[in-house]
């Protein structure tokens, strides 16, 4: 257990540098962008302009404009947007965080245990028809790109079938179904992948052997054995898949009208808003620390001979 909470708190520490490191360059590449951060700059005299430096702070120097800003951030200030008539940031991310996770969280969850079962079921099938149509399918997801395959959905169940809407964010849990199986299909071609590698190779070891010596039926022995062995390169490969896919998808938030992160982190790029590119950034990098973090502990969970500290003991 010691050696547990000295594990957990040197990785906070390295996540807290990490998360540092990133808000600094993050801010000082801001400084980097060409133009300004304000709409009609062009249409604004000089004295207009000067104003609105000075009440946006970006009249003082930029390692006081830095200091204020890493002490805003520590205080959950992440600034006022430039270009949403001074809206917060973070009111004006909030609502959006939850249309791009809801969908992230399903399409992870759907496409792993999809995948999962594609892939054991095609590694206790090597080289049968099922184990091929298995490899086809995850060929097919991990090459085509996501919208093709939102195109080709909302054509099949939208228009033809007329059984799910086609972009309408307001309906309910139905209206997520389209984009999430869209966006499922990548966590679900790899999943089924990994897992059918890992498993072809676990099941041609010896300890299989003597376990199928001992009686154990083959469904005993995947869940036991099989399965669990070949989870741990999949939670690696999880991890960041989960943050990509819950910050969402641009293409997919805007083929399915979906209103959520992508879209405003694209927008606030090409209009050179800082505050909601840092705020962004900041958020999808906590984020992507804490699912390292987690996959770090479920290692031990998934196999007890992973331990904390490196070695056995």
């Amino acid at each position: 257990m010691k050696d547990f909470v000295k594990y957990f708190l040197k990785r906070v520490l390295y996540m807290v540098l990490t998360l540092w490191l990133i808000a600094t360059i993050t801010f000082f590449l801001m400084k980097l962008l060409p133009g300004t951060p304000y709409t009609n700059a062009e249409r604004l005299s000089e004295t207009q302009i000067v104003q609105l430096n000075k009440q946006y702070g970006l009249d003082k120097p930029v390692i006081v404009q830095y200091g204020r800003y890493l002490w805003n951030l520590l205080h959950g200030d992440f600034g006022t947007s430039f270009q949403f008539k001074n809206q917060p940031v973070w009111s004006l991310l909030s609502n959006r965080i939850g249309p791009s996770m809801q969908l992230g969280l399903q399409a992870v969850i759907f496409g792993t245990v999809v995948g999962i079962f594609l892939g054991a079921v095609a590694a206790m099938k090597k080289n049968t028809w099922i184990d091929t149509l298995s490899t086809l399918i995850a060929i097919l997801g991990r090459s085509i790109p996501n919208f093709v395959f939102a195109v080709l959905l909302q054509y099949i169940f939208a228009m033809k079938l007329k059984v799910l809407p086609i972009a309408l964010w307001d309906q309910g849990f139905a209206s997520t179904i389209l984009p999430t199986l869209a966006l499922a299909m990548s966590p679900l071609a790899d999943s089924a992948r990994f897992i059918r590698t890992e498993m072809v190779e676990v099941l041609n070891s010896d300890y299989i052997e003597l376990a199928k010596a001992k009686g154990l039926s083959q469904g005993q022995i995947v869940a036991r054995h099989g399965l669990r062995n070949s989870l741990i390169p999949l939670v690696t490969l999880l991890g960041p898949m989960a943050v990509n896919l819950m910050t969402g998808s641009l293409v997919i938030e805007n083929i399915f009208a979906v209103p959520g992160i992508g879209e405003q982190f694209v927008k606030s790029i090409t209009t050179n808003d800082y505050p909601t590119i840092m705020a962004v950034t900041i958020l999808y990098s906590v984020l992507l620390v804490s699912i390292i973090l987690v996959v770090d502990i479920l290692y031990g969970l998934i196999d007890p001979r992973i331990r904390v500290q490196g070695g056995s003991k």
